[in-house]
């Protein structure tokens, strides 16, 4: 699916078709940021029935404290020139509060073409870093410290927060065990009913504990029980305030100490995060949730070049949409700091509003450092070039005059330099699977438009996952009996001998099947070839042969299981008999099984990445893409959308690999 293009000028927006079918929480509303729809998963995390939320205001249905955050993620979304995303906490189902990382989008309604909005939850699974933030930040703007509870392993985790209260909780991790021998005998037993509240919020408690060095504090504690992410964990989070009146010395050069430990790992985490990052979206994403933290910020924003020289902008929710507007589409050329930064490859730091005005006074649009709602200073930086080429910039911005240190801008310097690396990896991973789809698409064959008393559909993805060329395929092709020959397969591995052995064998099988059509003979044939070769690879194939009557004649060669499903909604999974992989056994018959089509019904044919993987077993995965074809048909789609439905079966799976879908109908 294409997603909004930031071409300036020319917004391209999603059809709304299909961003309402995934399974992550999602709502479109208007620019206004009234709800049009929403699936499912958004009406279970704004705790509503779906009818309820239907002509509400977005931000309205979120807790009072996030409205003004969800408000500004709509409006900036509204613009259709930038992504947008923050940080939101929802209500969610069973009192738990429920805390997405949430993007906001232009889409187009499919049928009445109103330009809406489309709010969704990003897969934070693999960054849950970025979803405390806002805990963090708000903990230590209250002088609260910050804890989670995890009951499944009994470990309290210290997450930041006020230093003074750092210093009280020296080793980030602790066994509940040891924290109730700290707390005095007489309040034992309420720390023990704050680490599994009955209610989604606590009330305050006092406790007095015992540190090694500073004796008896008095402490005053409260919990909440918290989701992180889309089906992600729930967790009992804490916040901590020390009632204690004296604070010895000690006390205050360990919370020094905690700072910067605090501020060393928030780097190290902002450093691996960039260093991993493998999309362009990731590395967005990356930036904006931890940037301004990281260098004590109001807001970030990222600012990437497009081809017409122009500027690309993303920004944080700490950046209000008239702000960004000022920048998104300036050109190089332009009299701006972030502009005059990535065109001399030199940091640009802005003390104050005043220090702007007196460096640009002829700047090309009014300067986002001018409007009454930024920051009064910035620091930008340049994320260096790619064959000659700028790539961008990112900026910092200030709600006070400030200067960074010359310690500050060196490791900002450090980091957009990884920045640099991790989006010229990316845009060089692109061009590479652009490059092999390519090739690989070019060894796949164009359907016949016209088989005898058939209608079918195929779909081929390729892999993201370690970008090489595949080695599966499908073909379709009618038989001299006037019967239609079909197969789907896939060869051992990734790469253009792969994709060489692939075209070997999809051409061998036609040769074959003009001269002796059953499918077990055709798989027999080609097994002892590739065998006699002694081919360094094997594959695993499904054939079928269709007649004018529907009766189908199908074999296979170590091949996942195939799917039928029918128009009442219901499916089932096909073994065919056959034999093991081709070019591996010598001497191996494939025996066939015959049965008929019916008119209600479709025949499914995958391969392996399709249907199996890390995020589901080959069953599960059977069980989703049949559950979908017939889901499909139900509903009355073609050949053509059952295909493209039963793809949306990868996603469940993570898709690491390639991956075919056949689909088979009677016309």
């Amino acid at each position: 699916m294409a997603i909004v293009s930031t071409i300036v000028g020319k917004p391209q927006m999603d059809a709304s078709d299909d961003l309402l079918r995934k399974a992550y929480p999602s709502a479109l509303v208007t620019l206004g940021g009234v709800v049009r729809r929403l699936n499912a998963p958004m009406a279970t995390a704004l705790g509503k029935p779906a009818v309820q939320c239907v002509g509400r205001d977005f931000a309205a249905l979120l807790p009072a404290g996030q409205r003004v955050s969800a408000e500004r993620l709509v409006a900036q979304g509204a613009t259709g020139r930038r992504l947008a995303m923050n940080v939101l906490e929802f209500p969610g189902p069973g009192g738990a509060s429920v805390v997405f990382l949430v993007e906001a989008r232009l889409a187009e309604d499919s049928a009445g073409g109103e330009r809406l909005v489309w709010v969704h939850s990003l897969d934070s699974k693999n960054d849950l870093a970025s979803l405390l933030i806002p805990f963090r930040l708000a903990a230590k703007a209250a002088g609260l410290g910050l804890w989670m509870y995890s009951p499944a392993d009994r470990q309290l985790e210290w997450i930041g927060g006020a230093p003074a209260m750092a210093a009280l909780f020296p080793n980030p991790t602790v066994a509940l065990s040891r924290v109730i021998a700290r707390v005095h005998p007489d309040d034992q037993k309420a720390l023990r009913r704050l680490m599994l509240p009955t209610s989604a919020q606590s009330p305050w408690i006092e406790l007095r504990f015992r540190t090694d060095h500073s004796g008896w504090h008095h402490l005053a504690c409260q919990a909440r029980r918290v989701d992180l992410g889309h089906g992600g964990p729930e967790l009992t989070f804490g916040v901590v305030r020390d009632d204690t009146e004296q604070k010895g010395h000690k006390q205050d050069m360990q919370a020094a100490l905690t700072v910067e430990q605090e501020r060393a790992d928030l780097i190290t985490d902002f450093s691996s995060a960039l260093i991993t990052a493998t999309t362009e979206q990731r590395l967005r994403q990356v930036v904006l949730t931890r940037l301004a933290t990281t260098f004590e910020g109001a807001g970030a924003l990222l600012a990437l070049i497009d081809e017409d020289r122009s500027l690309r902008v993303s920004t944080d929710a700490g950046i209000s949409p008239e702000e960004a507007d000022c920048l998104h589409g300036l050109s190089l050329d332009d009299p701006d700091p972030v502009s005059e930064a990535i065109r001399t490859g030199k940091p640009q730091v802005i003390g104050s509003q005043e220090d702007y005005v007196r460096r640009w006074p002829h700047g090309a649009a009014l300067s986002w450092v001018d409007l009454p709602s930024s920051g009064r200073a910035a620091l930008i930086t340049p994320l260096g070039r790619v064959d000659g080429q700028p790539l961008g910039a990112w900026a910092v911005i200030y709600d006070r005059d400030c200067r960074p240190s010359l310690d500050e801008r060196a490791l900002m310097d450090t980091l957009a330099g990884l920045a640099s690396q991790a989006l010229g990896r990316v845009r060089a991973q692109e061009a590479y699977v652009d490059l092999a789809t390519a090739v690989q698409s070019s060894m796949l064959p164009t359907l016949p438009p016209h088989l005898p008393g058939l209608e079918v559909a195929a779909r081929y993805r390729p892999s993201r996952k370690g970008l090489d060329i595949g080695g599966d395929w499908y073909d379709a092709f009618v038989l001299p009996d006037g019967a239609v020959g079909l197969e789907i397969g896939d060869v051992q591995g990734h790469d253009v001998d792969a994709a060489a052995f692939m075209g070997q064998i999809r051409a061998s099988m036609r040769t074959i099947a003009a001269h002796e059509p059953a499918p077990g003979t055709v798989l027999s044939r080609i097994n002892e070839l590739l065998v006699t070769m002694d081919a360094p690879r094997f594959a695993s194939c499904t054939m079928l042969h269709i007649d004018g009557d529907g009766q189908v004649t199908g074999t296979s060669g170590g091949h996942v299981p195939m799917l039928c499903a029918h128009e009442d909604g219901s499916h089932e999974v096909l073994k065919l008999p056959g034999g093991p992989v081709l070019g591996v056994v010598r001497d191996t018959g494939y025996s066939e099984k015959t049965f008929a089509l019916d008119q209600d019904s479709a025949l499914v044919l995958v391969t392996d990445g399709v249907v199996e993987g890390p995020g589901l077993t080959l069953d599960d995965g059977l069980e989703r893409a049949g559950t979908l074809a017939a889901e499909a048909l139900q509903e009355g789609l073609s050949t053509e959308a059952t295909a493209d439905r039963v793809l949306e079966a990868a996603d469940a799976v993570d898709h690491l690999d390639d991956l075919a879908v056949l689909v088979i109908r009677r016309s």
